[in-house]
């Protein structure tokens, strides 16, 4: 067993240690106020921001907020990404779709740093995420509920604040999603390069919605975040804001797991082509990436270089490494070119997977090209995209395929 993976196990042992302490001294906090008369002071109205309607109690202990979000995508040939050999032979479609129909509530309790969150999907009805949140210290902070995991930057970045109208070919492969556990994280702050982010999490790992753990063993995540120019990079595509300071960031994070499943999703936990089993503890995983980000006066970058290993527990095939890359990179041209709209951002990316590392002529390729028009920042934007699929196997002869989408998305 590695140093690393040592460390991790028993730095994320402490967790509910830690969050027992963190309750205890809330509740005893908490009794303590109850005794005291608050100030008479005005309501404050209703007022809207970007994460919604805001309804705040007129001592600000209370806070509630709600928001929803739509989005509506045309496609052709078809809207998911083409995985085997024939995907690329039969997607031959034009699609409309409402793909999302969120409604968000989220807020504090008590106390401003005591926080709560909730999202729902309301066209499958699914409850997405629900988490609560301690997070009074900005170097240590705690979460227990479900939500997606901090393994990628790609994946954590809400779907209503990315740059092209999906996420990558990676996405399927590497992501954990969302899980059921706590975690411990915060910033570090020791003043310019020296600045650090770190979680901590453990896991049922078993994927959304799944409430138990199928063996004795448990998913463990680590994600270490060096901010090397002294300031965070937002989960958010693009830099919309048009950052006056740079802000660059290089990410380390680690899971392993062993469980029935090869592969999670906002559906829950699934299996890749080649692991069909439904035991419990059937699979192995060890995965690690690292992830790169940058953003400056209008110009954003990101990527993510991925590598995991599959051991199948009930069948004696070895083990299974699957890699891959992807490289994003956006820019707002109207600081250049007087005749380029202000509100029009230019995005490309590149992605390439290996499904199997040993087998290097067996590709997924992507390269996209997209346009985003920002009516109101990533709350109101319409995005347009073409991207250009290529399937390489070494028994099989090349595909490629090309596809349009465009969507509409709004948040209110």
């Amino acid at each position: 067993m590695s140093f690393f993976r040592v460390t991790l196990i028993k730095s994320i042992k402490l967790v509910p240690l830690l969050t027992l302490l963190v309750i205890s001294s809330l509740v005893a906090q908490e009794n303590k106020d109850s005794t005291a008369v608050d100030p008479i002071i005005k309501e404050k109205p209703i007022r809207h921001t970007s994460k919604g309607f805001v309804f705040t109690t007129a001592d600000e202990k209370y806070e509630l907020q709600i928001a929803s979000r739509l989005q509506f995508r045309f496609a052709v040939p078809d809207d998911q990404d083409p995985i085997t050999f024939n995907d690329f032979r039969n997607q031959d479609v034009k699609l409309f779709k409402i793909n999302r129909a969120r409604l968000k509530i989220g807020g504090h309790a008590y106390q401003p740093w005591l926080k709560y969150y909730f999202e729902y999907e309301l066209g499958q009805s699914i409850l997405l995420d629900f988490r609560f949140m301690v997070e009074k210290w900005p170097w240590l902070k705690f979460k227990a509920g479900q939500w997606k995991v901090e393994y990628t930057r790609e994946r954590f970045i809400s779907s209503g604040n990315q740059q092209l109208v999906d996420r990558s070919l990676l996405n399927r492969i590497f992501t954990v999603d969302r899980q059921q556990g706590m975690s411990i994280y915060g910033n570090l702050d020791g003043g310019g390069a020296a600045n650090f982010n770190y979680w901590l999490g453990v896991f049922t790992g078993t994927g959304r919605g799944s409430r138990f753990n199928d063996d004795s063993k448990l998913m463990y995540f680590g994600r270490f975040q060096w901010n090397l120019l002294g300031r965070e990079v937002p989960f958010s595509g693009g830099d919309v804001g048009i950052s006056e300071k740079p802000a660059a960031l290089i990410a380390l994070a680690g899971i392993t797991n062993t469980s029935p499943y090869t592969r999670f999703s906002s559906s829950g936990g699934g299996n890749l082509a080649g692991f069909e089993g439904t035991n419990d503890g059937q699979y192995t995983i060890k995965q690690y990436n690292i992830e790169t980000a940058f953003n400056y006066k209008g110009f954003s970058w990101a990527s993510e270089f991925h590598r995991k290993n599959i051991v199948d527990n009930f069948e004696d095939s070895g083990s299974t490494d699957l890699g891959g890359y992807y490289m994003t990179a956006g820019y707002f041209p109207y600081q250049i070119f007087n005749f380029w709209p202000k509100p029009l951002e230019i995005a490309v990316r590149y992605a390439e997977i290996r499904p199997d590392l040993t087998i290097a002529k067996n590709k997924q390729k992507e390269l996209a090209l997209a346009f985003n028009w920002f009516f109101v920042g990533h709350l109101n934007k319409l995005t347009t995209e073409i991207t250009k699929f290529t399937f390489e196997d070494q028994a099989l002869p090349q595909s490629d395929e090309l596809r349009f989408r465009l969507q509409y998305d709004i948040s209110f």
